[in-house]
This record gives C-alpha cells, structure tokens and sequence, in this order.
C-alpha cells in the first residue's frame, strides 16, 4: 500500500515537471540567454521614421535606431544575418515585448514611469528632446515661448502638441497657440512647405530624419524643451539582459560608435546632437 502510494506520488511529481517543461517550451529564459545559444534575435524597430527607422523599397530597414540594434546584438553575440527585424507602431510595443513577438524594441521608444510596470528597459542609449520643425527661411522661432500665436500641426493620435499648449514642458510653460490637425506628419510637412502650419513638433531625432528627407525646406529650430530617455525596451522581469545591454550602451558612446551613427544620420539637419552618454536608469 505504502509503494503504491509512493509511486502515485512520483508520477504526480513527474506530471507536474513536464507541465513545467512544456510551459516554458525548454526554451532560453532571457534574451541574453536566446543571444548565445541561438545566434538569434527578432527586434522591433519603426518602419515609418526617416533617420531613426525607415523601410526601404528594397525590404531593408535602415535608420539610427536599426544601427543601435545591430551594434548591441553583434556584442550580445548576434551576426546581422541573425537579426530579423519587425516593424514596432507605438500602439504595440508592449504587446510584442509581453507576448514574445519580439526579443527587444529599439524604436524612439521613451522610458517614462507609466512604461515601467509594463517593461524592463535598458539605456536610454539616446536623450533626444522635443523640438520645432520650421520653414528654412523662419528665423522667428527661437525658444518655446516665441511658438506664441504661430500655428502648430497637430497630428493624430500624438500628444506632442500638449507639451506646448498645456505646459508639460521642462519650462512648465503655456503658451497659446493655434492647432491645425493632420492626419499625419507627412501631412503635416505639406502644410509647412505651404505656409499652413508654421511649426511640426516632435522628437528632434524624427524632425532631423525628415529634415534630412526634405532638404533645404525645412529645418530643426533647435528650440528644445523637453527630454525623450530612449531605452531598448525588454519583456518585464529580464534583469539579466537589461544589465548586459547597459554595459553595451556604455561601450557604444566609449568607442565612438554613438557619435559616428548620430554624424551619419543627422548631419546637416539642424539637430544639436547629444555629445555624451546619459545616466543609465538602472534595471528594475
């Protein structure tokens, strides 16, 4: 009786651990981990930014966004060749880092505090700050105050316009100004150039990339009044690679790779780059 009784035992004990095992598929538990033993990552980067992260015609991604990814997967062990990239919206960054479409998003992607439950972020890699994008010939807009009364593209589904007309800015300041919707910030670059809007307001990095784009029309006010933490966004709860991926940041702004990439992709846009690394946020 007592050996049967043992033996139920064990087999509820070896039912339970191959539950386990199927659960957790006996697959790598960090990125860290997928990094060494497959050679492997899938990363999710924008698809729609001009500089940061734009697809080609070609099917190629290319961006500083989509370099700051292939620098930090080459040192997590990752040839190019392993690298399959995945268009991130900001509408499904979370999902695809919870439900493991992805192995980390590097796409304009901002630490804030409401982010933090969701996400384990590494970095930031990158202190971008919002700013005005402005007609080349429109010297009027030098600080956020000088935005009073000029006419301020608002695009759907951003909230960057709030930063100006509801004082969530560094300044804490509200200054009243006229909002034109648009559907999009290529629209909204139609109505600069045609005098609709005075000012496309967004990150400085994305304004530089259509800047770029766009050439001599248009340029960055370099009139910046809030600060965007770039951080490489990773399923909540992967400490272990969070921490590898710092060290990585760390090396990338040491060696001169980060000045480089920014040189490559923001030249002559107007964008005042960030010379320095900024302060890691630590994992959590």
């Amino acid at each position: 009786m007592q050996i049967r009784r043992v033996g139920v035992a064990l087999a509820a004990a070896g039912a339970m651990i191959a539950g386990l095992t199927a659960c957790g598929g006996g697959g790598p538990t960090t990125v860290l981990q997928k990094a060494k033993d497959e050679k492997k990552l899938v990363i999710g980067v924008k698809y729609d930014q001009p500089g940061l992260g734009l697809k080609k015609p070609d099917g190629t991604v290319e961006g500083f966004d989509v370099d700051v990814a292939k620098y930090i997967a080459g040192k997590l062990g990752v040839p190019e060749s392993g690298i399959e990239f995945k268009e991130a919206r900001s509408a499904n960054r979370e999902s695809f880092l919870k439900q493991g479409q992805v192995d980390m998003v590097i796409a304009t992607y901002s630490i804030t505090d409401a982010r933090k439950p969701q996400v384990t972020f590494s970095g930031p890699y990158y202190l971008a700050h919002q700013d005005s994008l402005i007609r080349a010939d429109d010297s009027s807009i030098t600080n956020l105050a000088s935005l009073k009364g000029k006419k301020v593209c608002q695009v759907s589904g951003s909230n960057s316009w709030k930063n100006i007309t509801e004082g969530t800015n560094k300044e804490k300041l509200k200054v009243e100004a006229t909002l034109v919707p648009a559907g999009g910030y290529d629209e909204c670059i139609a109505k600069l150039k045609s005098s609709a809007v005075d000012v496309v307001t967004t990150d400085d990095t994305i304004l530089a990339g259509f800047a770029k784009r766009e050439g001599s029309s248009v340029k960055v006010a370099g009139a910046p009044f809030t600060d965007e933490k770039y951080g490489v966004g990773l399923k909540k709860g992967d400490i272990e690679t969070c921490n590898e991926i710092n060290k990585i940041i760390g090396q990338m702004w040491s060696d001169g790779t980060a000045a480089k990439l920014l040189e490559k992709h923001f030249a002559g846009t107007g964008l005042k780059v960030e010379t320095s690394a900024p302060p890691a946020e630590g994992c959590s």
